[in-house]
């Protein structure tokens, strides 16, 4: 028996990715048809949905894959070949920065969900711990921020010389710790309120304080100051 594979342009014209994502909007496609339109053509034993689905279905982890795969990666895939990869890589570096862009315009942070909403989506897919300080002025509007350490799966280690310079070379008024747990797990290890009380003695005698330190977990967030921990 001959197995046929349906192309897209076989489709019924209201079921194809692309023009269900001009008539219904880009929200109601699947992660399979929006990654089939930016894959744009399958290969010749597979349609674009098809090959889509193939990447998706690569790893157990699905569409969070895509988040922190590699050009090499995808292009392991068969179907994918450098093109299509960088394709995909480019598509997720653009909604990353799209996700940072409100700092362009001088965000002023009012509460800790103002930080989550900023970082979430760029730290909560990362498989080491990212330490980074957000640097604030006078006005608690976001100056800058820098990743200060990466560690291992359990712990960052940070020394308050490397957080208060840069915060001093930055003009910084305040700053906010945050780093995140890849467990997904965003509750405080007893290191992680260590190292915020050493961190906060730091910038009292300096004359920078520390404001919160927020800890980015699968999705939600926990601030110690909120949990009255510091």
């Amino acid at each position: 028996m001959i197995k046929y594979n349906l192309t897209i342009k076989e489709m019924p014209e209201n079921e194809r990715p692309r023009e269900k994502l001009i008539r219904y909007g880009s929200d109601t496609l699947s992660n399979s048809e929006l990654l089939a339109i930016l894959l744009r053509t399958g290969s010749k034993k597979q349609s674009a949905l098809e090959l889509a689905n193939t990447v998706l279905s690569s790893d157990n982890n699905g569409i969070r894959f895509l988040a922190k795969c590699t050009a090499e990666e995808l292009s392991a895939i068969k179907g994918i070949g450098e093109s299509k990869a960088c394709q995909i890589i480019a598509a997720i570096e653009l909604g990353k920065r799209l996700s940072r862009s409100t700092l362009e315009s001088k965000k002023a942070i009012r509460a800790p969900k103002d930080v989550k909403d900023i970082f979430i989506n760029d730290m909560r897919f990362l498989e080491k711990e990212h330490f980074k300080v957000v640097f604030l002025n006078t006005k608690n509007e976001v100056i800058a921020f820098e990743t200060i350490s990466i560690g291992s799966l359990n712990a960052s280690i940070v020394h308050p010389r490397e957080v208060f310079n840069r915060a001093i070379k930055k003009s910084s008024a305040s700053i906010i710790l945050l780093h995140n747990h890849p467990s997904g797990n965003c509750e405080p290890s007893k290191e992680d309120i260590n190292v915020t009380k050493r961190l906060m003695e730091a910038g009292k005698i300096i004359g920078i304080e520390v404001l919160d330190h927020i800890i980015i977990g699968d999705g939600d967030y926990f601030s110690l100051k909120e949990n009255s921990l510091i």
